[in-house]
């Protein structure tokens, strides 16, 4: 554990997260090719290598706009996390094409944001009875004969979620800090949501609203003013709603994009009224002001970001 240097609140964190799922593969186009080839190896398709170009380039574009001083668009920077699945590895070169060298500061191949494992070598007639039964167990509990459960990838992504913070803590990703950080992670549809999940505390019943995102399709978290990641900067409240968010969980994002740290939000209320709905409403404190607000101090506590406890709070996870 150690010693927290001082200087651990100069880290600049990154400006967005980018949650890229691969181009079109062999798989999407044909189950079949599950009961030949394992999983991992599945190559892409020819329409995923011109999806993943094309997300390469609209992501170049982006980063290039998200300045109007023109110093600052020069500066920009990214850094790229990838699966190891073939069609990861394949989406993630076509997109590398659009930046130049000395954009990228680094490439990861990391095991962790692999997808979920549905068994070793797939038989196409046992997996149609299975996701059938999966639809009846709840998508995030039914753990894949042989596989793993959406439950089982949350695991992973929250331990792969702690190293992307250390990462960031430690300056080992090793950029100016006069640059603007942009990291990239090139992955599948499933972990993209259960990331999201996880980041904004989302409960399993959210979850299960989510829809998978179209391949080469990509999610962009920005840094807010005020120091919290949103959905809402860079996607519509539209789009936002195609996804699967309910309308409370768009109005959260909203409220991000400009909220302070150690704020709280009072419309999210998936977080206490959920549980405890038959609370009596708190009475007002002597001089008039509501001391609990809708979502209650446990919330006030656990998001005052300035509270900073040795290595298990992570500052990110906002």
């Amino acid at each position: 554990m150690g010693h927290i240097p001082s200087h651990h609140h100069h880290h600049k964190l990154p400006k967005r997260i980018i949650l890229v799922r691969h181009g079109e593969s062999q798989g999407n186009l044909d189950s079949k090719a599950y009961s030949t080839t394992p999983d991992h190896k599945i190559p892409l398709t020819p329409q995923g290598i011109s999806q993943a170009r094309v997300a390469g380039q609209s992501i170049r574009q982006l980063l290039d706009a998200s300045s109007f001083d023109a110093n600052a668009a020069s500066a920009w920077r990214v850094y790229f996390y990838v699966s190891p699945y073939e069609r990861a590895r394949s989406t993630l070169r076509e997109i590398g094409r659009a930046f130049p060298r000395k954009r990228v500061i680094g490439v990861r191949e990391e095991c962790r944001i692999r997808e979920q494992d549905f068994g070793n070598f797939q038989v196409q007639e046992r997996m149609t009875a299975i996701k059938q039964t999966r639809e009846k167990f709840g998508r995030f509990f039914y753990r894949f004969p042989e596989g793993e459960s959406a439950a089982d990838v949350y695991d992973r992504v929250s331990s792969f979620m702690e190293s992307l913070w250390r990462d960031i803590d430690m300056s080992r990703l090793h950029h100016d800090p006069d640059h603007e950080l942009n990291l990239v992670i090139v992955t599948h549809g499933l972990l993209s949501r259960v990331f999201l999940m996880k980041w904004f505390k989302w409960t399993v019943e959210q979850f299960e609203l989510l829809n998978n995102p179209g391949n080469c399709e990509y999610r962009i978290m920005e840094l807010g003013e005020g120091g919290e990641y949103s959905l809402a900067i860079n996607h519509s409240e539209e789009e936002l709603l195609e996804w699967g968010l309910s309308p409370e969980m768009v109005a959260d994002q909203k409220w991000r994009a400009h909220a302070k740290k150690g704020e709280w939000n009072e419309n999210c209320s998936w977080y206490l009224d959920g549980f405890f709905d038959q609370l009596e409403d708190p009475d007002s404190s002597e001089d008039g002001s509501n001391v609990t607000e809708k979502c209650g101090q446990t919330g006030k506590l656990e998001r005052n970001h300035n509270i900073y406890v040795e290595d298990e709070h992570n500052p990110l996870e906002s």
